[in-house]
């Protein structure tokens, strides 16, 4: 018979995790323990900042531990007894050891359609290849990376308007649907983990500042299609005379333009805006930031840059 008080442990740090943790909370599944990373400085400053994890976990009287390091973790469980660990976004590997602790171990969230896009990027990937289609995995989770089986999963269709930051808001929030819905199933051994195809794996890497480089020998679809992937960070941008150009936001141009124009190449597109060739296409620069100045509109900029037209961006 199914524990009627499951004891859960919840591992999470950031805000993204914490939808997951408010539905325990709401449904009767209240963790008896929160494990997140230890509280950091926010910017420049000296002041320590709880994760927003351990911010909710506190609000509802929910003890908190903070281990620095792998030991630390582990050190925790050999005096914890609980049925079941739910880890959502939690910014350590769980050593292996630890993985058996709860007797019915440790579920995970990951947003992708496993065994498709395990690893650091599912949602920046998905936007890149520009999928139409994604969803949320629940997996059991193992020692090596997203390669759990699988617990039960959900799709979703990506909207043309999705960027990371929305399609990452839909997602989490729809896993931490799924966790409540399927939990009491699976502790009474209703749903029976499906081992993954590893024929069909599809591995994402971890994104850095340089990924939002662009560069204009790509079509204006894929520039778009970075432009949703790295929004809001690392954002997209390219160099005008030496100096790092921010795209804050951006179009794509439907027409055909003068076959002169070389891929890079700003013109002044329609109602006088501020545009550039692709290899195929174009798109229009509606928002942009030059290094060291505000962000302004891209009729503001050219307004203030008489020159740029004919000019290249570079990247």
């Amino acid at each position: 018979m199914t524990n009627l008080n499951p004891k859960i442990v919840f591992f999470g740090t950031p805000q993204l995790a914490t939808p997951t943790l408010r539905a325990l909370i709401d449904n009767n599944l209240k963790p008896v323990l929160v494990i997140t990373q230890p509280d950091k400085p926010v910017n420049r400053s000296s002041e320590l900042i709880a994760s927003p994890v351990k911010q909710l976990a506190l609000d509802n009287s929910i003890e908190v531990l903070q281990p620095a390091n792998k030991q630390e973790l582990s050190d925790i469980f050999n005096e914890l007894e609980v049925d079941l660990g739910v880890l959502v976004a939690y910014g350590m590997i769980i050593p292996e050891a630890i993985l058996s602790k709860p007797k019915h171990g440790i579920l995970n969230l990951h947003p992708s359609l496993l065994p498709k896009y395990r690893g650091p990027s599912p949602i920046q990937t998905t936007l890149l290849n520009n999928d139409k289609l994604t969803g949320v995995s629940i997996i059991k989770l193992t020692s090596l990376m997203d390669a759990g089986p699988i617990v039960f999963q959900e799709k979703i269709n990506i909207e043309d308007d999705d960027n990371a930051q929305s399609l990452s808001d839909k997602l989490f929030n729809l896993g931490a649907e799924m966790i409540v819905k399927i939990l009491w199933r699976y502790l009474g051994g209703e749903i029976k983990p499906a081992i993954q195809d590893e024929s069909a794996v599809s591995m994402t890497k971890l994104i850095d500042r340089d990924d939002g480089k662009v560069n204009w020998q790509k079509k204006a679809t894929e520039i778009i299609s970075q432009f949703k992937a790295f929004y809001p960070w690392p954002g997209i941008f390219s160099y005008l005379d030496n100096k790092r150009l921010k795209i804050v936001n951006l179009g794509l141009l439907e027409g055909d333009f003068s076959p002169n124009l070389v891929p890079g190449e700003l013109f002044l597109g329609p109602n006088k805006g501020l545009a550039i060739k692709c290899s195929q296409g174009a798109i229009q620069l509606t928002s942009v930031q030059l290094e060291g100045k505000k962000e302004m509109s891209g009729q503001d900029f050219l307004r203030g840059q008489t020159d740029l037209i004919g000019k290249k961006l570079i990247s």
